[in-house]
C-alpha cells in the first residue's frame, strides 16, 4: 500500500522517467502495468490514478521517450546548424550508432513490428513519435536549405532506412547507399 505522504510525492513526472528505464531495458512486451508500477516504487492502481488507463499511460511514457530520444539526438548533433543535408544526416546516424542510443532504436524497431503486426495502440504511438521526430528534424535543417519541410521528409525517409538497414546488419549498405544519394 503506498502511503498518503508518498503518493502526494508522486506525479507524471516522476513516475514516467523510472518507467521510461524500465521499458528501455526491458520492451514494451514487459509493459503491463505491474511490472511498470513496480519500476515507479507505486502500485498499478496508482498509475491508473495518474494516467487514466494504461493506453494512456503507454502513450505518455511514449512521447516521453520520444523527447527524451530528441534531447540525446540535440546532445550529439553539436553546435550549429549543419551546412548540408548530407551533414545533417551524418551528424544524425553518427548520434543514433552510438551505444546508449542502442536501447531507443530496439524500442523502436519494437513499435515498428507491433506496426506492421496490427497491434493495438502501436500505430498511434508510431505515429506520435515520427510526427515529433519530423519536427525534430524540421528545426535542425540547414539554414539556407530551399524547402526545410520537404527536406526533412527526405532525410527520415533515408535516416529510417539506413537505420533499418544497420538494425538488420547491413550497415556497409547502408553507408554505399548514402554515399550515392543526391543529398
Amino acid at each position: 500500500m503506498v502511503s498518503a505522504a508518498k503518493r502526494s510525492e508522486m506525479s507524471k513526472d516522476t513516475l514516467l522517467p523510472a518507467m521510461a528505464d524500465h521499458v528501455l531495458a526491458h520492451g514494451l512486451s514487459q509493459a503491463s502495468l505491474r511490472p511498470l508500477a513496480k519500476s515507479a516504487g507505486t502500485s498499478d492502481r496508482m498509475l491508473i490514478y495518474h494516467f487514466g488507463n494504461k493506453e494512456k499511460l503507454i502513450a505518455e511514457l511514449l512521447d516521453y521517450l520520444a523527447e527524451k530520444y530528441a534531447a540525446a539526438l540535440d546532445q550529439g548533433f553539436g553546435d550549429g546548424l549543419p551546412m548540408t543535408r548530407k551533414e545533417c544526416v551524418q551528424r544524425i546516424l553518427s548520434q543514433s550508432a552510438k551505444p546508449d542510443m542502442q536501447p531507443f532504436m530496439a524500442l523502436w524497431w519494437e513499435i515498428v513490428a507491433g506496426c506492421a503486426r496490427g497491434i493495438a495502440g502501436y500505430g498511434e504511438a508510431a505515429q506520435a513519435m515520427t510526427e515529433k521526430l519530423l519536427s525534430w528534424l524540421e528545426a535542425h535543417m540547414p539554414a539556407d536549405d530551399p524547402d526545410p519541410q520537404g527536406g526533412a521528409r527526405y532525410l527520415l525517409t533515408l535516416v529510417e532506412g539506413s537505420q533499418m538497414l544497420s538494425a538488420v546488419r547491413q550497415t556497409r549498405l547502408a553507408r554505399e547507399g548514402l554515399v550515392a544519394s543526391t543529398l
